[in-house]
């Protein structure tokens, strides 16, 4: 069974490292992944032996809270928690809280900073905390300044003490320790100073009247606390893509209940119901059209900029927006089964999950704590031994304390993971887990199903040939065989015939000739429809036309022939062409270097034919559905990283044995459960993006990773003072603050960079040269409507306007605005409809149509 639950109390990677290491030693516990930016665990466990109080009691054990993220508790919407009434925002509360304590901090801070270090710039300081024998209100005042920025940071010394008690020291430990220090040592001060003037001892008042650490103490927990804030303000960024498609979620629906229209909230829609959908509304619930016809924008879900056309029997999905037709429709999907929210969760998930390269970060995070602060210690140690006094060990020491901290560490691989987790939501590309993210880079062999991955996975027709009579009669014959047939090539040639309006005949005598074709009587003629082999048999001799049959076949066409009597009058060929952006996308992979194959179970001809011009590195053929595994395997074996593109069931076993198993998002549920990727927009283009954007967050994280390692390699020796005896540089407690805050916040900010990842390249015409093309075609398309004004005499109401503009629309691919005020309507038109049936249709409606404007 896997959990996810809500962890609180982390703060850098060694906390995220404790908590993860607590949970994996329990017995039962299969697999467990702990992420700090999301503050959030995900645990694998068998029910039987463990249980999910044994879980948090295991966390808390470790010194952190853990909560079980339920469907009641939290609503799987970047972090939104559903608590009693209220939906609060998780990320936003943590920030307000910050702001806060942030304000509070500074507002003390100042004045503390203007007593402390005034004097050095010949600031005025009132007579009672000037001279040496005002030096205990000196320091007393300095110790009542720094009293409440020490409370309203307490959660430092609380979560850092407490690691600190249970043997697993954090981030907050060094925080803790150090700036503890600062404030135990200014007190010691204090007593010293009390002392020298009760005394009498003037110099004992001098040693300590400027040996002060309040305000280093007061800093660092400013400044600790202005860097995370500025971090959780741009962690809050990373998931914007998110954000963006919850906001997108319709929060009521307006159904068809008992003859009557109901607004509802959306969780009080059932599966069955009619769902109403104006024009310019978001769609509630997954299901069908079953009256109306609209243009529906799916960017939401595709990425798709270009809107689609949806009629009655077509299928939409929720969150996508209905642009101009009213439309009802046929509840399939609600609530948490839509797609829409199962993209939600997928996005969610793989920003949770941790890719390979970031345990290295948490190996050395969870050894990191405890080496510094023995490397504070012999900081201290040594300066003190080579003879500098206690104020300068101390400072170094608690330098170290405070430039270590791993934040940086901790940040570098979940901020790049979750960026690009959304930046490929945005795309129409999801990513199952972190662990796919990185693996997609390292793809060197990309093997394609061919039908509906390189093609469009259902047949056409694609050529007619007619050598007897003209191209309508050939159709009308091919089209009264066909009419009688299942076969998907017989209904391939039939929706062509529709297309085209062609009329069928009557026919008598019908025979299905298994293997071999169709024959049937039509007017007394005998006409056939089949292979070469039929045509023989049938004293049709085919030996003229070979030439132009096997020009067909060997381009992977189906060539059907036709016969009248002993004559041949004609080829329709029939394939399943391939997809305008496939070779684009394969030439792009091949210039990446990466080796692309074909796998089809067609036979090596057809297989052959249709690979001819796709660039192709490998053509394998006549492959069982059980053996594309084995295919994948071998590769493998060969040393290859794989990636497997399909959509169908048969392709379910390669995906999983794949490297990286990458589905067509129009497949089966099967294919789909079985990738780590899913192509939502069905082209290969996609598959490119994904690899590169794959590459994009390695590269990213890699830099993440360099920038906390170097700077960590650089920062502790500066802080130590290693390089203070030969060129005098030395690192105060308060520059090293502010050091390691902004440490977190510059590999947050470059791991935002992955927001301007673009689906292709500036100025790379080639790459999208397929997509633009398709593009443009159904610009063309769109291009063909025409769009008129019809001045109309007789509405009087809105009724009227109801009615003239559903007889506007009753035309296929019509659309219409209807203005009762101006007595018009603009109308967008198929050009195959004429200005005569607009008028017709509107005045059958009881209207008179006065003027018609092109």
């Amino acid at each position: 069974m896997k959990q996810k639950f809500n962890v609180s109390g982390m703060t850098c990677s060694a906390c995220s490292s404790r908590v993860e290491k607590s949970v994996a030693k329990l017995d039962g516990v299969k697999a467990v992944s702990v992420n700090l930016l999301t503050n959030s665990m995900q645990v694998d466990f068998e029910e039987q032996r463990i249980s999910e109080k044994d879980i948090i009691y295991s966390v808390e054990h470790a010194g952190y809270g853990a909560a079980l993220a339920g469907i009641e508790e939290h609503r799987k919407n970047n972090g939104q928690i559903y608590n009693g009434d209220s939906v609060t925002n998780l990320m936003d509360e943590q920030t307000k809280e910050m702001k806060i304590r942030l304000i509070l901090s500074f507002a003390f801070l100042v004045p503390l900073m203007y007593i402390s270090m005034g004097h050095m710039f010949g600031l005025h300081l009132p007579e009672v905390l000037t001279g040496h024998e005002n030096a205990v209100s000196f320091a007393f005042t300095q110790l009542l300044l720094c009293l409440p920025i020490l409370y309203v940071n307490r959660h430092y010394f609380i979560k850092g003490f407490s690691t600190l008690f249970h043997r697993a020291p954090n981030m907050d430990s060094l925080i803790a320790i150090g700036s503890a220090a600062a404030v135990v040592y200014g007190i010691f001060a204090i007593y010293r100073m009390s002392y020298g003037l009760g005394a009498g001892d003037i110099e004992l008042v001098k040693k300590y009247h400027m040996d002060l650490y309040f305000e280093s103490a007061a800093t660092i927990l400013a400044l600790i606390t202005l860097g995370k804030f500025l971090e959780a303000k741009s962690k809050g960024k990373t998931s914007e893509a998110l954000t963006k498609l919850m906001d997108l979620t319709p929060k009521t629906a307006l159904v068809e209940r008992a003859g009557e229209q109901l607004q509802i909230p959306i969780e009080g829609v059932e599966v069955g119901e009619i769902v109403l959908v104006k024009p310019g509304s978001n769609i509630p619930v997954d299901g069908s059209i079953i009256e109306g016809n609209t243009s529906v924008d799916e960017s939401a879900i595709t990425g798709e900029s270009i809107p689609v056309y949806k009629e009655t029997g077509m299928n939409v999905i929720a969150a996508t927006t209905n642009k101009s037709g009213f439309i009802k429709v046929k509840t399939a999907k609600v609530g948490a089964d839509t797609t829409f929210s199962q993209i939600i969760r997928l996005v969610e998930e793989a920003s949770a999950t941790k890719a390979p390269i970031a345990k290295l970060a948490d190996k050395i995070a969870g050894i990191f704590v405890p080496i510094v602060i023995g490397l504070a210690g012999i900081t201290a140690a040594v300066w003190l031994l080579v003879g500098a006094d206690f104020e300068f060990a101390l400072s170094s020491a608690i330098s170290v304390l405070v430039i270590s901290c791993p934040c940086a560490l901790g940040l570098a691989t979940p901020v790049a993971i979750m960026v690009g987790t959304g930046k490929g939501a945005e795309n129409g590309i999801l990513v199952k887990s972190g662990e796919a993210l990185e693996l997609a880079h390292s793809v060197n062999c990309v093997v394609l199903d061919k039908t509906g991955t390189i093609t469009e996975g259902k047949p056409i027709v694609t050529d007619v040939v007619s050598f007897v009579g003209n191209k309508e009669s050939l159709l009308s014959a091919a089209g009264s065989l066909e009419s009688r047939s299942e076969h998907p090539l017989a209904e391939a040639i039939m929706d062509y015939i529709k297309a085209e309006d062609i009329k069928v005949q009557p026919i008598n005598d019908f025979q299905s000739i298994a293997g071999r074709g169709l024959k049937a009587t039509i007017e007394n003629k005998v006409y056939f429809a089949g292979n070469q082999r039929m045509m023989e048999e049938n004293g049709i001799s085919v030996n003229e036309h070979l030439n132009e049959i096997n020009k067909l076949a060997s381009q992977g066409k189906t060539p059907m022939m036709f016969g009248e009597e002993k004559q041949l009058i004609g080829i329709i060929a029939v394939a399943d062409v391939v997809k305008a952006t496939s070779k684009t996308a394969i030439d792009e992979l091949r210039k990446m270097n990466i080796e692309v194959t074909m796998l089809t179970g067609d036979n090596k001809g057809t297989a052959e034919g249709i690979g001819r011009n796709l660039n192709l590195n490998q053509i394998i053929s006549e492959v069982l559905p059980q053996d594309k595994e084995k295919v994948i395997s071998d590769l493998q074996k060969k040393g290859k990283k794989v990636a497997m593109v399909g959509d169908g069931i048969n392709d379910a076993p390669a995906l999983v044995r794949a490297d990286v198993g990458i589905a067509i998002g129009a497949g089966t549920d099967v294919a789909v459960e079985s990738a780590d990727i899913i192509l939502m927009k069905n082209d290969l283009l996609d598959v490119v993006t994904a690899i590169r954007l794959s590459k994009a967050v390695i590269r990213n994280i890699k830099q993440n990773l360099f920038w906390a390692f170097f700077y960590n390699c650089l920062g502790i020796p500066l802080a130590a003072g290693v390089f203070y005896s030969v060129l005098g540089w030395k690192l105060s407690p308060m520059f090293a603050a502010a050091a390691m805050s902004f440490s977190s916040v510059f590999v947050v900010t470059n791991a935002l960079r992955l927001k301007m990842f673009k689906a292709h390249k500036d100025g790379d015409n080639i790459l999208y040269n397929g997509r633009i093309m398709a593009e443009e075609n159904k610009v063309k398309e769109q291009e063909e409507n025409k769009m008129v004004t019809l001045k109309i005499d007789g509405m009087m109401c809105e009724n009227c306007v109801k009615h003239v503009k559903a007889a506007l629309e009753s035309f296929k691919g019509a659309t219409a605005e209807v203005n009762l005020d101006h007595k018009e309507a603009k109308v967008e038109i198929p050009s195959t409809v004429s200005m005569d049936e607009l008028k017709t249709a509107v005045e059958e409606a009881g209207y008179t149509v006065t003027e018609i404007i092109k």
